[in-house]
């Protein structure tokens, strides 16, 4: 059957228009995107499973009239399940984890109408900014095939980006969505703790710290696909904030104005790489512009004291990780299962108390509340997503045993997004600056505990005055 040859000019809500109108059917968006993926992913190596015979059988079993049918997507292959296809992990100890049921989230994509067809490259656990596995190799930057498209969501926005999805699964524990959507030109929001569900296997990611939601060329399929997913599930611990009107709404509603700090510091006090600092003088200069009320104001972070914490939280999960891993396997785990960097982290994890761990969930929520007295006086912060353009690849390398240079260099690269996994703030990406080199400079708008709203109505005006859609890689 043949393709589509306008799928690209679409975003996500585009292309379900016409599937509605029956301008095309869905079998032909799900051709094109196949052809897509075996045309350019061996450059850009971001679909690492291939589901095209299921996304063909869920085609003919028929699509639920939901927002998204008949639109072609992929999961992260990371935590979310698909019956009857594996989820690695990005790790060769799961290079065989064939799942038996679906998770919550999956279903809330099937009954919106997607049609998942693969799975997207992440680094092993998602525990790197940049997406480098040993099991599947590096995921390439659209923008340059020598650098990272982020991590831990890489390969989905390397596939966005690409053009072989208009929309995609990511997750964010500690970046996730918000680095590989700057690393690659895209629009990433992470969502409020417990927007989305994580169930059935889990109530919570990395102690509240990590929630799934996408990667997108547009802001309003962002704002869709919350609106599809969103909300509690049966057993789930606890629930974000309700919302009064979609996100798809606030998406189109002018925000008014409102007031805005911005930095173009790091934590510590010293001044970004020069590009990124002028990105972010150019954006608070745009937001003065639209009217308004813009100052330079930064929330006070240690970042040793976090990265203490943090590392508590994310290391004890990984810990966990590996310990059932070993039990389902039964045996232990060794560096041909697990890569150094990983097998450190869970063994980091095993000379702290669970005293350590109740200490750091204690300072996350302390956080929350710190950050919350800085929002009572600004609406949005804005910073760089990144602290430098994105990085050549092999640049963070998990087989390393210099575990020192690791963390400096990651810590250069990422040094302050982590926060608002601690505090559950919503948190977004936007793509509106690019290096001298070509490649894509995002910059993090964040918002108070609960309000994606804002958010979206300041992504949907700063959409319509800086556009980015015209803006692709070329491969």
């Amino acid at each position: 059957m043949a393709g589509f040859a306008d799928y690209d000019k679409y975003d996500g809500l585009g292309l379900a228009e016409l599937v509605a109108k029956g301008s095309v059917k869905p079998e032909e968006l799900l051709d094109e995107a196949i052809a897509r993926t075996e045309k350019l992913n061996p450059k850009v190596n971001a679909v690492v499973l291939k589901h095209y015979d299921e996304a063909r059988a869920q085609i003919a079993r028929g699509l639920p009239e939901g927002p998204y049918k008949g639109v072609p997507f992929l999961l992260k292959d990371l935590h979310l399940l698909l019956d009857g296809t594996i989820t690695s992990f990005g790790s060769a100890a799961f290079k065989t984890n064939m799942a038996d049921h679906n998770s919550t989230l999956t279903d809330r994509y099937l009954a919106a109408g997607l049609v998942i067809f693969g799975k997207t490259n992440s680094p092993e656990f998602g525990l790197s900014p940049t997406t480098e596995p040993r099991l599947y190799g590096p995921t390439r930057n659209p923008w340059n095939l020598g650098h990272s498209a982020g991590g831990s969501s890489g390969g989905a926005a390397a596939a966005v980006a690409a053009g072989l999805v208009p929309v995609a699964n990511a997750s964010d524990g500690g970046g996730s969505i918000r680095i590989p959507a700057a690393a690659c030109g895209l629009f990433g929001m992470k969502p409020t703790r417990a927007r989305t569900p994580m169930g059935p296997d889990r109530g919570e990611g990395w102690g509240g710290m990590s929630i799934s939601h996408v990667v997108s060329r547009s802001v309003r399929d962002s704002a869709a696909m919350l609106d599809a997913t969103h909300g509690a599930a049966d057993g789930d611990p606890y629930a974000a904030p309700a919302v009064t009107r979609s996100f798809l709404q606030e998406a189109s509603t002018a925000p008014g104005k409102l007031r805005i700090a911005f930095s173009a510091k790091r934590p510590d006090g010293t001044l970004w790489h020069k590009e990124v600092v002028a990105a972010v003088e150019a954006t608070a200069k745009l937001l003065a512009d639209l009217g308004h009320e813009v100052e330079e104001a930064a929330p006070e972070i240690d970042p040793g004291e976090m990265g203490n914490h943090q590392a508590a939280i994310i290391g004890g999960n990984i810990a966990l990780t590996v310990r059932q891993r070993a039990a389902a396997l039964g045996r232990e785990l060794t560096e041909n299962d697990i890569e150094k960097f990983t097998l450190l982290v869970a063994d980091v994890a095993k000379t702290r108390s669970s005293a350590d761990y109740a200490e750091a969930m204690l300072y996350i929520h302390q956080m929350g509340r710190k950050m919350a007295k800085f929002h009572n006086r600004y609406d949005v912060y804005l910073s760089p997503t990144l602290g430098t353009p994105p990085i050549p690849l092999k640049h963070l390398d998990t087989m390393t045993s210099d575990i020192g240079t690791y963390m400096r260099h990651s810590a250069e690269y990422v040094p302050n997004i982590g926060v608002y996994n601690m505090t559950g703030q919503p948190s977004m990406s936007m793509p509106l600056a690019w290096s001298a080199d070509g490649l894509p400079l995002g910059m993090m708008f964040t918002g108070r505990f609960g309000d994606e709203a804002t958010l979206f109505r300041l992504a949907g005006q700063i959409e319509q005055a800086r556009p980015w859609g015209d803006k692709r890689p070329v491969l």
